[in-house]
């Protein structure tokens, strides 16, 4: 069992941040594509979905924001709020902050690989490259790269693993800034100036790009595997926290104001360092921002095997996440009802099923006349809460129980069961495949969907049990469709 000495974090306000600081003048913002006016005094949208009321100051700053840039601190706070809740997206002034960074790269072994990356690193404008050998079993090889292309190349004797590789890079940087990035990586020219704007926020402490897989050769498997590279957080710009659209980046490109990151990567971590520096950033009342308009290329391991490999050393993460970060990495979410529903209709009894639906939509109706909000598209988002509901039961099914549920599936003597077990396996994948429309047929993505997620759950699985713990596998309840958090949050103007 492990437990791992939490490396320090400092808070904002001891840097002599305002940590109630609105989103500074000159800043824009986007309101999310799923966000709407519910009245003209109330949005809807966000990550958690919720109801955002907006006093008349707030309703006079929505108009100001809309219009253009923050231009007062009655705009600021609402921009914060409207930013902070994933409801709107920041848009940085246009002049980025003239911020020096250094690039950290840990590396062990792959020589071409790091000579491509810092090949596409030329054209960055960072004050250094610093470049860490974990251990290469041959360190000239990697010498060579540096000296070919400037870098500084600082080395361990021995693979010490890459949150203590960062860790070495990190302790040499004396810039304000500290771009991370994975040797196995080809920044686009220009990065990370496109990222550096977000900074002029004080309280930023990092910036993710999106990370997408580096096109090559391959067949079906390849296509998929492209198509859902965990890396790849989508083309939708977030606030990152726990429980929410962006849980996490990877820190295989991210930049990060040096001061907040104080003792850097938890050492004691293997796999999951990356996550764990991000929620305590988060924790400390930090944010941490993702923006997908710059894209990175980063090679994709090759073969299914090595994939499923790594989907296996992810999921070995969950356990020592949950045991550092409580709540923070349930696998699954249910709503009572939602979830009453999907087990009725699971069990052979769809009226049962049917009947828990009609509970369900009527209740959150009734929750919506009472918080004064209008109940058009009710129905609809009483429907897709069911039907996710059972795409996410199907999904935690395949990934943590499937030595018990394909004989269950195989092995029901009822008719309607044995449809119900199967469209619990097969429909998570195939929605996903209806949303993503990748280069390949619905069968063969919901095949490997399958094979990925079950390798991923044996490696969470493999996680729990060196913790000695369970709650990174057990499903958390909400109270409710809608919290009274999230159906009246008011904007204090």
């Amino acid at each position: 069992m492990t437990g791992g000495a939490r490396a320090p974090v400092p808070a904002p306000g001891t840097l002599g941040v305002d940590e109630r600081a609105g989103l500074p003048l000159g800043f824009g913002v986007a309101l999310d594509g799923d966000t709407r006016h519910l009245t003209p005094d109330t949005l809807w949208g966000g990550s958690p979905a919720r109801a955002l009321r907006l006093s008349p100051t707030g309703v006079d700053a929505l108009v100001e924001l809309e219009a253009g840039t923050v231009r007062t601190a009655a705009g600021a706070v609402l921009a914060r709020k409207l930013v902070d809740g994933n409801l709107a997206a920041p848009l940085p002034p246009p002049a980025a902050p003239a911020l020096e960074y250094t690039v950290v790269i840990p590396v062990r072994d792959r020589p071409a690989a790091l000579d491509r990356c810092l090949g596409a690193l030329a054209s960055a404008t960072a004050t250094e490259v610093v470049v860490v050998d974990d251990g290469s079993t041959d360190p000239e090889a990697t010498a060579t790269v540096c000296r070919r292309h400037g870098a500084r190349l600082l080395r361990h004797p021995h693979p010490r693993g890459p949150g203590p590789a960062r860790n070495t890079g990190l302790a040499a940087v004396r810039t304000p800034l500290v771009a991370f990035v994975d040797s196995d990586c080809d920044p686009p020219p220009g990065w990370p100036t496109a990222l550096l704007g977000h900074f002029a926020d004080q309280l930023v402490a990092a910036v993710a790009a999106r990370v997408v897989p580096l096109p090559a050769p391959g067949g079906r498997a390849r296509r998929y595997w492209e198509s859902t590279s965990s890396l790849d957080l989508g083309d939708r710009p977030a606030t990152v926290a726990p429980g929410t659209r962006v849980a996490y980046v990877p820190t295989a490109n991210l930049i990060a104001r040096t001061t907040a990151l104080g003792g850097g990567f938890d050492e004691a971590l293997s796999v999951g360092e990356d996550v764990d520096l991000v929620w305590r950033l988060v924790e400390a009342g930090w944010r941490v921002r993702y923006d997908p308009a710059v894209e990175v290329a980063h090679d994709e391991p090759a073969g299914q095997p090595a994939l499923l490999r790594r989907r296996f050393r992810y999921g070995r993460s969950a356990a020592p996440l949950a045991r550092r970060h409580p709540g923070s990495v349930p696998p699954l979410v249910l709503s009572p009802w939602p979830a009453l529903a999907v087990g009725a209709v699971a069990a052979g009894r769809p009226l049962a099923g049917l009947a828990a639906h009609a509970a369900s939509t009527a209740l959150l109706a009734s929750r919506l006349r009472r918080a004064g909000l209008p109940t058009t598209g009710v129905i609809g988002a009483s429907g897709t809460a069911s039907v996710m509901t059972w795409s996410g039961v199907g999904r935690w099914i395949t990934q943590f129980a499937a030595p018990a549920f394909f004989p269950l599936l195989f092995g029901q003597k009822s008719r309607r069961r044995r449809l119900a077990a199967f469209a619990l396996l097969a429909a998570p994948p195939l929605l996903e495949w209806r949303n993503r429309r990748p280069p390949i047929d619905p069968v063969t993505f919901a095949a490997l969907r399958i094979a990925d997620d079950v390798a991923y759950g044996l490696g969470v699985w493999r996680g729990c049990l060196a913790e000695r713990r369970i709650d990174a596998m057990v499903p958390g309840v909400t109270r409710s469709f809608l919290s009274r958090r999230e159906r009246d949050v008011r904007l204090a103007l």
